[in-house]
């Protein structure tokens, strides 16, 4: 794709890497094809394709209007596109450069920055989320039911393992997991212990950035990403094997630590050395001999939901359904498998009716083989689809755990 980019943006970091992505683009259109919000609406501008045209334009200095913003805000970035892209677009680092010079420039009306601040606020924050978490449970009898069925039961966590092995790791807890699902984290580290592993939480790690790096708020981000390699860096020192992720969506930003921070003169060589050991905790144990977890598991059906972030913006696919496997559970067949179920991080409150079409479509087709649980790899999936789910919904690692 030919472009002509005016000289700020010529000249800047985000310009120059927005060129070469753009450049990269060669209008053939395989992208429409699995764009979960192209297959809803049928409009070109709200496919990869229509999106990237309209990102050349804001860079070539075109007018940039409410209805642009409209347009990129409704994207996903579940990265469907990139899976099917024969020539390599990085469409999410795209959108993700055109949503912060949009935002830049046209700006928003107060109910939507009153959310996006709103948001940027809590869910950052375990214990301001955990805070409002309680509240709305306490609260939950009085609400109307499209708002009490968004609450979560509480979840109560098993013992993590006390046991100190040689080989060492480090987890991320995140924000919003220890507070919704944190047996998570734990069934992760019970695992891990009956392999002579150790998961070890380091003190003042949090949210790995996602939230506000979404929310085109780089700054706080970057704050999010430079807190976490200093909490982890002692760890890393002391000689931990890798970072474990448990929930995809984070493991896709945590990957790209050093990518998102190369230009940062005091964090730049930790960022890059975070990146390297970062693992899914599904990579973890697909290099391991995991006879040891053979359970008694026969003839209990999993419909597995493989979180965007981890088949397309990873590119992990099938490994987490292979140690299902192997662990004896019986994976029923899943239609559309490559679709979004509409959680995309902060998505389903941002974009509620696209989201819960999504979800809706998702759980007919996991539900069509009448599964004993729904398993997924990321907090926000579990969530979302426990919402309306007729099965009960967990963390995949859980069932490895049982």
């Amino acid at each position: 794709m030919q472009t002509s980019l005016t000289e700020p943006f010529k000249n800047s970091d985000a310009g120059q890497e927005a060129e070469r992505i753009l450049r990269a683009c060669v209008h053939c259109g395989f992208c429409t094809a699995t764009c979960p919000t192209y297959r809803l609406l049928g409009d070109e501008l709200d496919g990869p394709r229509g999106r990237i045209y309209l990102i050349k334009q804001v860079l070539e200095g075109h007018q940039v209007t409410a209805k642009t913003q409209a347009h990129l805000d409704r994207c996903l970035t579940c990265r469907a596109c990139e899976s099917t892209c024969p020539s390599g677009v990085q469409y999410g680092r795209l959108v993700e450069i055109g949503r912060h010079v949009v935002e830049q420039r046209v700006g928003r009306p107060w109910r939507e920055q009153f959310i996006h601040g709103a948001l940027r606020a809590l869910v950052p924050y375990t214990a301001r989320f955990g805070a409002l978490l309680n509240l709305g449970r306490a609260l939950k009898p009085l609400l109307p039911k499209s708002l009490a069925q968004k609450i979560p039961a509480r979840q109560h966590s098993k013992p993590w393992p006390e046991q100190s092995h040689r080989r060492k790791m480090l987890v991320l807890d995140g924000c919003v997991q220890p507070v919704t699902a944190p047996n998570t984290n734990a069934a992760a580290a019970r695992v891990l212990d009956r392999l002579n592993i150790q998961l070890i939480r380091a003190t003042g790690a949090g949210c790995c950035g996602a939230v506000n790096q979404h929310l085109s708020a780089r700054d706080q981000a970057f704050d999010d990403m430079r807190r976490n390699i200093d909490a982890w860096w002692p760890h890393i020192d002391a000689g931990a094997e890798a970072i474990v992720m448990t929930a995809s969506g984070c493991g896709i930003i945590v990957k790209d630590y050093g990518e998102l921070l190369k230009h940062d003169a005091v964090y730049a060589e930790k960022a890059r050395r975070v990146a390297d050991l970062t693992r899914d905790i599904s990579e973890i144990l697909a290099a391991e001999d995991l006879s040891a977890l053979r359970n008694a598991t026969r003839g209990i059906k999993v419909a597995f939901h493989a979180p965007c972030t981890l088949q397309h913006g990873q590119q992990l696919k099938h490994l987490v359904e292979k140690i299902l496997r192997g662990a004896g559970y019986i994976l029923t067949p899943v239609d559309d498998s490559h679709l979004c179920c509409g959680s995309a991080g902060t998505y389903s409150v941002l974009q509620p009716r696209l989201s819960g079409q999504l979800l809706d479509n998702k759980l007919q087709s996991l539900s069509a083989g009448m599964p004993d649980y729904i398993a997924t790899a990321n907090i926000g999936c579990q969530l979302h689809m426990a919402t309306k789910a007729n099965v009960p919904v967990k963390a995949w690692i859980e069932l490895l755990d049982r």
